[in-house]
């Protein structure tokens, strides 16, 4: 078993080594273009940037049209000897690559050298990264031309290589961003739940003001009325009281003259009860 996985891992190993084979083998005729973009990137394409930007022609070219860029580049860097330019560029792509440049070359803080390239073949394009050190820090060129004889640049930058302490830095920056975020979400949710009590208290502040407004509102002559009220109801009651002991006084005379044997009850004298009030 141990022996079967062993052969199984190295035949995986050999087909892999001649993917990679394959992929990295060139014709002899696509090595040399190859070759030739690498040298035009190193001796051509960087130098005659740095020189535009150095000649102050940056703004210069910035009004002119992507034509009239490629025609001013095709003449400045034309070859009497061979009567044919080192370089032809895209119009808008050697614009590009001045502002991408300039904005780098600030940040290297002067114009270094150049330490390496590699360069590899992408369908219908050449690509060439250079290698160029700086004064503050180190950067790469990428510079990509037409795959043919020409090699006309069609895109080029240059772009800052981080260090570790930059992304050591850019890493921190980012936790505090998050954190303070964070941070600044909670105390909001903080404000508003403390808030809750405010307005409990501000309902029971609108329903006091509601009832006062209500109170100063009724008018003051019901309490008169309720009393009149009151009087009336007193006044009904004695008057039932008084017919009651009226009715109670003829039933008692005509008892005591039936008792008696008299037909009239003139002789009586029967007086009204008067009850005490509590």
């Amino acid at each position: 078993m141990k022996k079967f996985l062993v052969l199984t891992c190295m035949i995986a190993c050999l087909f892999g080594m001649t993917a990679c084979s394959e992929e990295e083998q060139l014709t002899t005729y696509e090595q040399s273009k190859v070759d030739s973009a690498t040298v035009k990137a190193e001796n051509i394409i960087i130098p005659v940037i740095q020189s535009v930007l150095l000649e102050s022609e940056y703004d210069m070219l910035h009004e002119y049209t992507p034509e009239e860029v490629e025609y001013r580049l095709e003449k400045y860097t034309m070859n009497e000897e061979i009567g044919e330019p080192l370089m032809t560029a895209d119009g808008n792509a050697f614009v590009g690559a001045l502002d991408s440049f300039k904005a780098t070359y600030e940040e290297m803080g002067g114009y270094g050298k150049i330490t390496g390239s590699t360069a590899k073949i992408d369908d219908d394009q050449i690509i060439v990264n250079v290698d160029i050190d700086g004064e503050n820090c180190d950067a790469k060129a990428e510079i990509i031309l037409s795959n043919d004889r020409f090699l006309k640049l069609e895109a080029a930058s240059l772009n800052k290589v981080s260090t570790m302490s930059d992304a050591m830095a850019k890493a921190g920056m980012n936790t505090l961003l998050g954190m303070g975020s964070v941070f600044a979400v909670l105390i909001l949710i903080s404000l508003i739940i403390s808030c809750f009590s405010l307005i409990s208290k501000f309902q029971a502040w609108s329903e006091k003001r509601k009832a006062e407004k209500a109170a100063k509102e009724t008018p003051k002559a019901e309490p008169a009325k309720a009393v009149e009220k009151a009087v009336a109801q007193i006044a009904a009651q004695e008057a039932v009281a008084t017919t009651d002991d009226t009715e109670l006084i003829a039933v008692i005379a005509a008892a005591i003259a039936a008792s008696e044997g008299a037909t009239s009850t003139d002789g009586f004298v029967v007086r009204s009860i008067k009850r005490r009030r509590a």
